[in-house]
């Protein structure tokens, strides 16, 4: 006991209890100090029901507008920052949720979402909430190559298209990897940045959109220092940005940056959302050590696992040539993965089916307390997304997924789990590199995929930092509940409906 008579270990708990929720309002006020003027309407050009937010100018005043496109598995909330940084700029800004994405409601194809922008540019200049010749279309990545295809038809001041999507085959980038199969003649005025840290493939196919428009008033600029999503919050695009607004519409070059910083505060609140959640889980699993049966599962080779990863998740991608399980599910590119990840997880199972837990481990209290756990961290999680920098709540469309994709999920996390054993076989930073290396396996297995076999699942190679993020926190929140329940079963259940959230939560409702 402590001198104060609270024990040392619940003192370093409330502690960490505490630096979490310090974490948590500190990334609050980061991504909310500075408030814009924004309201929401829902965009029905076109039939495609897309809910919109538009910042007026800062001045109240308008010298403009911007149509602002996200990218691929982004939304509405991503481009905040850079809808206020045009804000500023005393232009009004409309920014959508493209379909399948956030809360405008699928599918998502490439071709509708390319319909659907320009059936919303066109509904606003009718409207006259907007006038061509004084509108800029915008847009990062899908959206930047939105923009562009859109001023292809449809006569605009100019175009900023930030690390447009490849619109061309060329070395290295197979076909099957085009959300657009060609480029657009590049419209006058129209701005092309690319991020330095970019692969030089991407780069080139960008810097070709202007070489090959054949107009001196369009322009191609590398930012230096930046990766294909950091490029949208460095100070060096938006001094582009201001210059070419500034050029096209006479708006102030000078204008001040947004003082918000929504995805720093964001990692801010994960890292204190990871620190609270340790204690939250042991709480809701909290049992009598003496009430829990021992942990006997004992963990296979490391070697021999990876080799038989290797050889399933083979199998695996040769089968989906053929025939997707999960097709049904309509997730772009997530019922590939949801179908790639059952098969492998079956099949370890089917071969070491003697370690697989008895049916009736899945019954038990801890089982209800831990998928009850799992659900109010998705919520959690799902909640300070939105507040900062992601629309992550999951829509009915995407909820009523969620029970076929968690079983799809359930036999690799449950096979990952058999395979790795107990907790107390290993340390905890072993048994999390270890795991790291399986999924690493499975990661590697479908790039193959996308390069061989031309699989076009490029969505894990474009959102590779998010699983990777997504994975690390993952797996150190199922050693808590393995290691407090002493269920692999248990364990695998909740991983399962975590990762179930996460991909409704980021892919597209196709």
């Amino acid at each position: 006991m402590s001198s104060a008579g609270v024990p040392r270990l619940d003192r370093a708990v409330l502690l960490q209890a505490a630096a979490g929720l310090l974490l948590c309002a500190l990334g609050y006020f980061l991504a909310h100090r500075e408030s814009s003027e924004v309201r929401s309407v829902l965009a029905t050009a076109g039939g495609c029901m897309m809910p919109t937010d538009i910042y007026e100018p800062r001045s109240g005043t308008p010298l403009g507008s911007v149509v602002l496109f996200h990218g691929l598995s982004a939304n509405r909330k991503v481009m905040s920052f850079t809808a206020e940084e045009f804000a500023n700029q005393d232009l009004r800004v409309f920014v959508p949720d493209l379909p399948g994405h956030g809360k405008t409601p699928g599918p998502f194809t490439p071709a509708r979402v390319e319909s659907c922008a320009q059936s919303l540019v066109r509904d606003l200049a009718i409207r006259r909430a907007i006038i061509p010749e004084r509108t800029i279309l915008a847009g990062h990545s899908m959206g930047g190559a939105v923009a562009a295809r859109v001023a292809s038809h449809i006569a605009v001041a100019g175009v900023i298209a930030i690390s447009p999507a490849p619109m061309h085959p060329a070395p290295g980038l197979p076909s099957e990897m085009l959300l657009f199969p060609t480029p657009p003649i590049l419209a006058p005025h129209s701005l092309v940045l690319s991020a330095a840290w970019e692969p030089a493939t991407a780069r080139q196919i960008a810097s070709d959109l202007v070489t090959q428009s054949a107009d001196s008033s369009n322009k191609y600029e590398i930012i230096p220092r930046s990766t294909h999503v950091s490029i949208l919050f460095v100070r060096a695009t938006f001094e582009a940005v201001r210059s070419w607004c500034a050029d096209i519409l006479g708006t102030s070059s000078s204008a001040k940056l947004p003082r918000n910083a929504p995805a720093v505060g964001c990692l801010f609140g994960i890292l204190g959302l990871s620190l609270l959640a340790p204690p939250f889980l042991r709480e809701m699993t909290a049992s009598p050590s003496a009430e829990l049966p021992a942990d006997s599962n004992r963990p296979f080779s490391f070697l021999r696992s990876v080799l038989l990863l290797a050889i399933f998740a083979s199998l695996a991608l040769w089968l989906l040539r053929f025939f997707i399980p999960f097709h049904f599910l309509h997730i772009f590119q997530g019922d590939y993965l949801a179908s790639f990840l059952f098969l492998v997880g079956t099949c370890v199972l089917a071969v070491r089916h003697g370690a697989t837990p008895r049916l009736r481990t899945f019954i038990a209290t801890s089982t209800v307390a831990s998928a009850a756990a799992a659900i109010v961290l998705v919520l959690l999680f799902a909640a300070w997304f939105e507040l900062t920098f992601y629309e992550a709540w999951l829509t009915p469309a995407r909820w009523l997924r969620f029970p076929a994709v968690f079983l799809a999920l359930l036999p690799w996390h449950l096979a990952e789990e058999v395979s790795l054993g107990s907790p107390s076989k290993h340390s905890r930073l072993s048994r999390v590199m270890r795991a790291l290396a399986f999924r690493a396996i499975l990661w590697l297995a479908l790039v193959a995929g996308i390069l061989y076999l031309h699989s076009a699942q490029f969505a894990f190679v474009l959102l590779v930092v998010y699983f990777v993020l997504f994975s690390i926190l993952q797996r150190m929140a199922m050693d808590v509940i393995r290691t407090w329940t002493r269920s692999a079963a248990v364990a695998a259940i909740f991983g399962a409906i975590l990762l179930a959230g996460f991909a409704l939560a980021i892919l597209p409702i196709a």
